[in-house]
C-alpha cells in the first residue's frame, strides 16, 4: 500500500504540473489575443505593462485551476489518511466508497479488505480470550468450591471421597486444556512437517482404533473398519493424534448401542479416510464453526472437552499437506473424511 501511495502522489504532482503550465499557457494565448485585437489596449495596458501583467494574470488563473482541480483529486487521498487514522485507533469498521476506477479506486478497495480482515482478527482475538478465560475459570471455581466443602468436618467418608474425585478431574481438565493450547500454538507456528517418516497407515488406523477400545466397547458401538493397505510418508506422532480426536469425537457424540464406520481406501495418489458414525449430527451453522477453537455446538456435551480437538486436527491434516471436510445432519450422524496426498 505504501508504494502505490508513492507512485500515486508522485503522479500527482506531474499531473499538477501539467495542469500549471497547460492554463498558463491557453491565459497567455487569450491574453496576447485580447492584448493585440485592441480589447485590452484601451484599459490601462501598454506594451511595457504587457508581460507582467502576462505573468500575474497567468498565474493566478493558472493557481486557481490548479488548486481546485487538486483539491478534487486530493480529496480521496485525505479520506484515506482520517480513515486510516480511525483504523490505528482501534475502529476497524471505517470504509470508504468504492466508485469510479484506477489506481485511486484500487487502493481504496485494498484498505476496506485490510479494514476487515483486521476487524475478523480482532473479532477472534477477543472470542478466544473470552472462550479461553470461561473454560478455565470454570474449573478453577469448581475446584475452589469443592476443596472449601473439604475444609468442613460434618462431611462423611463418602462425600469427603466425592469431592476429592472432583477435584482431580478437574485438576486433570485443566492439564489438559494447558497441553492443548501449547500444542495447537505450536501446530499454528509450525510451517512444515519435521521428523516424517514413512509408515502403514493402515496400521496406525487399527492401533489407534484399539487404543480406544474400551472408550467404544463401554458403550456397545459396532466398531467397522475396512482398511485398505497404505504406505504413508508423514509426521506418525501428530498424524496418529488427529486419528485420535477424530475417533473420540465419533465415540462421544454416538449413543450407545450406535455404529462407527471406519474406511481407508487409495485413489491414485491419495489416501481417503473416512470415519462416519451414527450419531447426534450436526446442525449447518454448527459444521461452519466446528474447527474454530474453543467451539462446542453440542453443549450436552461440554464438560467432555475443551472445543480444541478438532482444530488441532484441523492443523495436522494440513500441516500433512492434506484436507479435512465435515459432512453431517442433525440425528443423522457426521462423516469427517480426511484426503492425504501420498509420496512416491
Amino acid at each position: 500500500m505504501k508504494e502505490r501511495i508513492t507512485s500515486m502522489r508522485f503522479k500527482l504532482v506531474v499531473y499538477v504540473f501539467c495542469i500549471m503550465v497547460t492554463s498558463s499557457l491557453l491565459t497567455s494565448t487569450v491574453y496576447l489575443l485580447l492584448f493585440h485585437s485592441g480589447w485590452l489596449r484601451p484599459l490601462f495596458f501598454t506594451h511595457i505593462m504587457s508581460p507582467i501583467w502576462l505573468v500575474c494574470i497567468s498565474s493566478i488563473i493558472g493557481t486557481v485551476i490548479t488548486a481546485w482541480i487538486s483539491q478534487y483529486y486530493l480529496s480521496p487521498i485525505k479520506q484515506l489518511i482520517a480513515a486510516t487514522s480511525r483504523v490505528a485507533k482501534g475502529d476497524f469498521s471505517v470504509r470508504l466508497p468504492e466508485d469510479g476506477e484506477g489506481e485511486m479506486n484500487d487502493l481504496i478497495c485494498s484498505f476496506n479488505s485490510m479494514a476487515q480482515d483486521l476487524g475478523g482478527i480482532e473479532m477472534f482475538r477477543t472470542d478466544f480470550i473470552n472462550s479461553f478465560s470461561h473454560e478455565f475459570k470454570t474449573p478453577i471455581v469448581s475446584i475452589r468450591g469443592f476443596a472449601r466443602q473439604l475444609l468442613r468436618d460434618d462431611l462423611t467418608d463418602d462425600e469427603r471421597r466425592e469431592y476429592a474425585t472432583i477435584i482431580a478431574d478437574e485438576s486433570q481438565r485443566l492439564a489438559n486444556l494447558a497441553s492443548s493450547i501449547l500444542l495447537l500454538s505450536r501446530l499454528e507456528n509450525q510451517q512444515i512437517i519435521t521428523e516424517r517418516t514413512s509408515f502403514r497407515l493402515d496400521e496406525q488406523l487399527r492401533t489407534c482404533i484399539l487404543l480406544l477400545e474400551k472408550e467404544w466397547t463401554g458403550k456397545g458401538l459396532d466398531m467397522r473398519v475396512d482398511l485398505e493397505e497404505t504406505t504413508c510418508r508423514a509426521n506418525a506422532e501428530m498424524l496418529s493424534q488427529a486419528w485420535v480426536n477424530l475417533l473420540n469425537n465419533a465415540i462421544k457424540f454416538t449413543p450407545e448401542g450406535g455404529a462407527i464406520d471406519v474406511t481407508l481406501t487409495r485413489q491414485e495418489d491419495k489416501a481417503v479416510v473416512t470415519i462416519r458414525d451414527t450419531g447426534i449430527g450436526m446442525s449447518q451453522e454448527a459444521m461452519a464453526h466446528i474447527f474454530e477453537k474453543f467451539y462446542q455446538g453440542e453443549t450436552s456435551h461440554h464438560a467432555e472437552g475443551n472445543g480444541l480437538g478438532l482444530a488441532m486436527v484441523k492443523r495436522i491434516v494440513e500441516l500433512s499437506g492434506g484436507a479435512i471436510r465435515v459432512q453431517s445432519k442433525e440425528g443423522r450422524g457426521s462423516t469427517f473424511t480426511v484426503v492425504l496426498k501420498l509420496e512416491g
